[in-house]
C-alpha cells in the first residue's frame, strides 16, 4: 500500500480501523460485505463522483484484496483513474491494475492505450508510473504492446536518468516473459554504453538488464567486458567520498560492483592485456581492502564489504588464471574459516571447494586442513559441517589421503543422518582413489560398514569385492580381516554379503589356521543366516555350494544346510530353486565337474570408481566438487594459443590446398569418405570429420549442391564454432533448416548455443553460424548436425557430426624432465592407462608429420626430455567446467617392425581410451 495521510482519505483509515477492531473472522466478513455494498451502490448510482472519491473506494477494495477477499468489480473505475493527472490517484490506479488485473483481462487493451498516453508524457513521473505497471503485469501482451517503445525511452538522449533506471528494469521484466523483446544487433551497442552512463543508478539497472542478455548471447554484448571493467575500477579505487549519493556504510556502490563482477563472470578473462591488466588491478585492490580494518562497527558494513569480496572471489575462481589472485584469495577464504558469522564460514568452505580442483591453488587450501578438520567436529550448523566434508574430499590428494579418511571415518560415528550416505560415497572413492596398499582399502571399506552399514549402498560392497578378487596380494589378507569383522555379536547385513563372498572364494587361504578352519568358517556365516534377508540368505548358499569345492571334509555339513525345510521348501521361489540345484551339484561323483563350474571367479574388468562417482552426483545434483588429479607443481602452464586471428575470418585463397571448388575459401582437398554422413544429395561425397581432429579449419562436408565449412577457436573450457554453408548451385535452398543437438548423454557434459540463421539461401550465396560450446565434464562422442532443406523442389538432408572432441579443451602444457616422469608415475594404476600397438602408414624417417598431428591435436610435444631420443613425449590439461584433467602420451617407434606403441595415462579412465583410440587411428592412416 502506498503511504496516504489519515486526514487524506479518512474513510478509508476509519475502515481499516473497523476491520482491525473486528472481534471475530464472521464480524471480520460482515464488516467487508457492508463496504462493498456501499461501494457497489456508489459506482452504480453515483454518477458525478470526483476523482477522490473514486480513489478512496479503490483503496479500500484492494485493501479488502489483499485481507483475501475475492473482488468482481471496479477495475472500470480503476482503469478511468489512470487518465488522472493528479499523481496520488494515477499511483492508485496504477496499483489497483498490478495487483488485480491479469495479463489475459478484457481491459487489457484500456490499460495499454492510458499506458502509451503516459509514455509519451512529458511528466516524468507519470512516465515511471506507467513503466512500473508495465514490469508488475509482464505478460506477453505488454511484451509484444511495448517491445518497440521502451528500448527507444531506454537510449534516448532526451529521457530523464530517473526514467532510464525504471525502462532498464522494466525491459528486463518483459525480456525474462519474451526474449524476442529485445532484437539481436539493433539495440546492442547502445544498450552495452549505458555502462558508461554518468549516472549510477542508470548503470545499476542496466547492469542487471545486460547480465540477463549475455546469457543469451554473450558474443553479441562481448563489448560490455571492457566498459564494465573500467567502471568496476573507477569504484573500487575511488574512495567512499567520491560517491556519496551511493556509498552504503563506507563502501561505495556495492549493489554495482557486485553486478559488475557477476557480470564478467560470464566470459572468460579478457583477451586484450590492458584489460586485463586493469582487472586484475581491480580484484587486487578489493583484496587489500579485505584487509584493512573496518570503518564501521555495525552488520552493515561487513556485510556490504564482504559481499564485493566474495563476488570478487568467485570472478577469480572463475578465470582461474592469476595464480597469485587465487592464492590470495584462498587465505583470505582462510580467515572466515573461524569466523563468529555462520554465514561467512559457510560461503569461505564453499568458495574452498571450488578452489580446491584448480591447481594453482590446491596447495593453498591444504594449508587450512587443520580448520576444516576442526569444523567438521565443533561445527553446530549441519550445512556448514557438509561444506567442510565437500571441503576435505576436494582438497584430498596423495599426501592427505590417508589423513582425511581417518577423520572423515572418525566423524562418520557422529555424523547427522542426512549426510552419512554421501560421505560413505566419498570415503569410498577417495579410499580407491589414493590407496597406496589395497589391504589399507579394504580396512577402510570394512570400517565403513561397520559405522554405517545402513548407508552401504550394492554399489561400494560390490566394488571392494571387484578389487580383492583382481589383485592377488589382497586376497588372504581379506579373507582374514572379513572373518574376524564377522565374529562381533552385531554385525551389519553388508558385512555378512562381503563376507560370503570373499570366505566363498578364498576361505582356503586362512583354513590352514585352526581358529579359521573350514566347519568354523561355515559355522560363523551360517550363525548369521537366519537374520538375513532372502537376498543375502542366496548368496550365502552359493557361498556354501563353493565351501563343497574348497573344502569336501564338511560336505556333509552344507549338504544338511540345503536339505533343511526352510532352504529345500522355503516360500521362497529363488531360495528353493538354489538349495535343489547345490544340492544335486554337490552329490555329483565327477569332481572335475564340480571343480569346473565352482571354479574360481575370473578378475573383472579394470575401472575406476566412477559409478561411485555418478551415485553421489545423483544424490546432490549440480553440488558435487570433483576431487581431480593435478598435474605437478613445476608444470608450467601456457597461455592457450588460439587458431587463426582474433575473429573468424575466412582464409585466403593463397591458404588453399586445391580439390574440388572452394566456395568458402576453407581450403581443404577432396578426400572423398561416403560412409560418414547420410545424405540424399546426389554426386559425390566429402566428409572429413577424422581430419577434425588435428585442425581446426577446414571443408568439413561437401556434395555437389552444398558445402560446409567449419572455424573453430578454443580458450579453456570454452569452444566456438563457425559453421558456413554454401550453396553451389544456381538455385536457392528454401526452408533451410541446421538443427544441432548433442545426445542423453553428451548434452550433460556440454551445454550448446546455437544462433537461429534465415530460412533461405540465395543462389551462389554463402552465410556463417555460429555455435557456442562449453565443456562440462569429459566426453568421447561428438555432437549432431541434422540439416533440412528444399532444392529445386526436391527435399534435402544432411547428417553429419560436428567436430567437437575432448581435445578441443587441451591446453598445451610444458614440463620438465623430472616433472614429466614423477607425474608419469603416479598415473600408474591400472584404470588410468591405456596403451595400442599399431602399425605405422608412412615411413617412421617422416617425423614432421607426427610431430604435426601430435600437436594439431593439442599437446605440448616436449622435446629431449625421454632417454629414447626417437620417442614422442607429450602433455596438456584438459579444460573442463568442474575439473582439470591432466594427460601424458608416450608414443615409441619399432623402427625395424615399423611399428608404433602409444600409451596414454591420465587421471579420468575414459579419457585415456578415448584419446588412445583417435590417435591411433589419425596416426595409422
Amino acid at each position: 500500500m502506498p503511504a496516504v495521510r489519515g486526514d487524506g482519505m479518512r474513510g478509508l483509515a476509519v475502515f481499516i480501523s473497523d476491520i482491525r477492531n473486528c472481534k471475530s473472522k464472521e464480524a471480520e466478513i460482515k464488516r467487508i460485505n457492508k463496504e462493498l455494498a456501499n461501494i457497489r451502490s456508489k459506482f452504480k448510482g453515483d454518477k458525478t463522483l470526483d476523482g477522490y472519491q473514486k480513489k478512496k473506494y479503490v483503496c479500500k477494495l484492494l485493501f479488502i484484496f489483499l485481507l483475501g477477499h475475492d473482488i468482481d468489480f471496479g477495475q472500470i473505475e480503476a482503469v478511468n483513474l489512470l487518465s488522472s493527472n493528479k499523481y496520488t490517484e494515477k499511483q492508485i490506479g496504477y496499483l489497483f491494475i498490478s495487483v488485480l488485473i491479469s495479463g489475459n483481462s478484457e481491459l487489457i487493451q484500456l490499460i495499454v492505450q492510458s499506458i502509451k498516453n503516459d509514455l509519451a508524457s512529458r511528466n516524468p513521473v507519470h512516465v515511471s508510473l506507467a513503466l512500473q505497471c508495465i514490469a508488475n503485469i509482464g505478460s506477453k501482451d505488454m511484451a509484444e504492446a511495448f517491445g518497440q517503445e521502451i528500448p527507444k525511452l531506454l537510449v534516448s538522449g532526451d529521457t530523464l536518468d530517473v526514467v532510464k533506471q525504471s525502462a532498464a528494469l522494466c525491459l528486463l521484466r518483459l525480456f525474462r516473459t519474451d526474449p524476442s523483446v529485445i532484437p539481436s544487433g539493433e539495440w546492442t551497442s547502445r544498450i552495452v554504453h549505458l555502462l558508461n552512463d554518468q549516472h549510477m543508478g542508470v548503470v545499476t539497472a542496466a547492469a542487471s538488464l545486460i547480465d540477463a542478455l549475455v546469457k543469451k548471447n554473450p558474443e553479441e554484448y562481448k563489448g560490455c567486458i571492457s566498459l564494465a571493467v573500467s567502471r568496476l575500477s573507477r569504484i573500487v579505487t575511488s574512495s567512499y567520498t567520491d560517491f556519496q549519493d551511493y556509498t552504503y556504510y563506507f563502501v561505495p556502490a556495492p549493489w554495482l560492483s557486485v553486478k559488475l563482477l557477476r557480470l564478467l563472470q560470464n566470459y572468460p578473462p579478457p583477451e586484450d592485456p590492458g584489460v586485463r591488466g586493469r582487472l586484475s588491478e581491480c580484484l587486487e585492490t578489493i583484496l587489500n581492502k579485505a584487509q584493512e580494518p573496518p570503518k564501521s562497527k555495525k552488520i552493515q558494513h561487513s556485510n556490504a564489504k564482504n559481499a564485493v569480496l566474495f563476488e570478487a572471489i568467485s570472478l577469480i575462481i572463475h578465470n582461474d588464471s592469476e595464480p597469485n589472485l587465487l592464492v590470495r584469495a584462498c587465505n583470505q577464504l582462510g580467515q572466515f574459516l573461524s569466523h563468529r558469522e555462520t554465514n561467512l564460514r559457510y560461503l569461505a568452505l564453499e568458495s574452498m571447494c571450488i578452489l580446491a580442483t584448480s591447481e594453482f591453488s590446491h596447495e593453498a587450501v591444504k594449508k587450512h586442513q587443520e580448520t576444516v578438520i576442526n569444523a567438521l567436529k565443533t561445527e553446530r550448523d549441519v550445512s556448514v559441517r557438509q561444506r567442510a566434508v565437500d571441503l576435505l574430499y576436494a582438497m584430498c590428494d596423495k599426501s592427505n589421503a590417508e589423513e582425511i579418511v581417518l577423520e572423515m571415518l572418525a566423524y562418520l560415528e557422529t555424523a547427522d543422518y542426512s549426510i552419512r550416505e554421501e560421505m560413505v560415497l566419498k570415503v569410498a572413492i577417495l579410499a580407491e582413489k589414493y590407496a597406496t596398499d589395497y589391504k589399507w582399502y579394504v580396512d577402510v571399506i570394512l570400517n565403513l560398514i561397520r559405522l554405517a552399514g545402513d548407508y552401504v549402498s550394492e554399489e561400494v560392497w560390490y566394488r571392494v569385492i571387484q578389487i580383492v578378487i583382481n589383485r592377488d596380494d589382497v586376497q588372504g589378507y581379506a579373507a582374514k580381516t572379513v572373518f574376524e569383522a564377522l565374529q562381533a555379536q552385531a554385525c551389519h547385513e553388508n558385512m555378512v554379503k562381503v563376507g560370503g563372498y570373499i570366505l566363498g572364494e578364498f576361505g582356503n587361504l586362512i583354513a590352514g589356521d585352526a581358529r579359521s578352519s573350514p566347519a568354523v568358517q561355515l559355522q560363523l556365516l551360517h550363525s548369521k543366516f537366519h537374520l538375513c534377508s532372502s537376498m543375502t540368505r542366496a548368496l550365502l548358499l552359493s557361498t556354501y555350494v563353493k565351501f563343497v569345492n574348497l573344502f569336501p571334509e564338511i560336505k556333509s555339513h552344507v549338504e544338511e544346510i540345503f536339505v533343511a525345510d526352510s532352504n529345500l521348501r522355503s516360500a521362497d521361489a529363488e531360495l528353493q530353486q538354489r538349495a535343489s540345484e547345490y544340492l544335486a551339484l554337490s552329490k555329483l561323483t565327477s569332481l572335475d565337474v564340480l571343480a569346473t563350474v565352482l571354479e574360481e571367479m575370473p578378475p573383472f574388468p579394470e575401472k575406476e570408481s566412477s559409478g561411485l562417482l555418478n551415485l553421489l552426483k545423483k544424490k546432490r545434483p549440480g553440488r558435487v566438487i570433483e576431487n581431480p588429479d593435478r598435474l605437478d607443481e613445476h608444470v608450467k602452464k601456457e597461455p592457450r594459443e588460439t587458431n587463426g586471428t582474433s575473429g573468424l575470418t575466412l582464409a585466403s585463397n593463397t591458404e588453399q590446398e586445391g580439390g574440388s571448388a572452394d566456395l568458402l575459401g576453407l581450403g581443404v582437398p577432396s578426400a572423398g569418405n561416403g560412409n560418414g554422413p547420410t545424405t540424399n544429395g546426389a554426386g559425390a561425397v566429402t566428409n572429413n570429420i577424422q581430419k577434425f581432429y588435428c585442425k581446426n579449419n577446414g571443408v568439413l562436408y561437401e556434395n555437389d549442391i552444398i558445402q560446409i565449412g567449419v572455424k573453430t577457436e578454443c580458450r579453456s573450457n570454452l569452444a566456438r564454432l563457425a559453421l558456413f554453408y554454401g550453396n553451389k548451385t544456381n538455385h536457392p535452398f528454401m526452408n533451410f533448416q541446421p538443427n544441432v543437438s548433442a545426445s542423453p548423454a553428451l548434452s550433460l557434459a556440454i551445454l550448446l548455443q546455437v544462433k537461429q540463421v534465415d530460412s533461405t539461401v540465395e543462389a551462389g550465396a554463402q552465410f556463417q553460424q555460429m555455435v557456442n560450446v562449453e565443456c562440462v565434464n569429459d566426453f568421447d562422442e561428438q555432437p549432431d548436425l541434422n540439416l533440412v532443406y528444399n532444392y529445386n523442389g526436391a527435399p534435402q538432408t544432411v547428417n553429419i557430426k560436428l567436430p567437437i572432441s575432448i581435445n578441443k579443451f587441451i591446453e598445451p602444457t610444458e614440463m620438465n624432465g623430472e616433472a614429466f616422469f614423477s607425474r608419469w608415475k603416479n598415473l600408474s594404476l591400472p584404470a588410468q592407462e591405456s596403451q595400442k600397438i599399431f602399425k605405422a602408414a608412412h615411413p617412421m624417417e617422416a617425423t614432421d608429420s607426427t610431430k604435426a598431428k601430435l600437436i594439431g591435436y593439442g599437446f605440448q610435444l616436449l622435446e629431449n626430455i625421454d632417454p629414447n631420443p626417437d620417442n614422442y613425449v607429450c602433455a596438456g590439461i584438459i579444460h573442463t567446467r568442474s575439473l582439470q584433467i591432466g594427460c601424458l602420451l608416450r608414443l615409441e617407434p619399432n623402427k625395424q617392425a615399423q611399428m608404433y606403441r602409444l600409451t596414454t595415462r591420465s587421471s579420468v579412465e575414459a579419457v585415456s581410451q578415448h584419446i588412445t583410440s583417435v590417435l591411433c587411428e589419425t596416426l595409422s592412416k
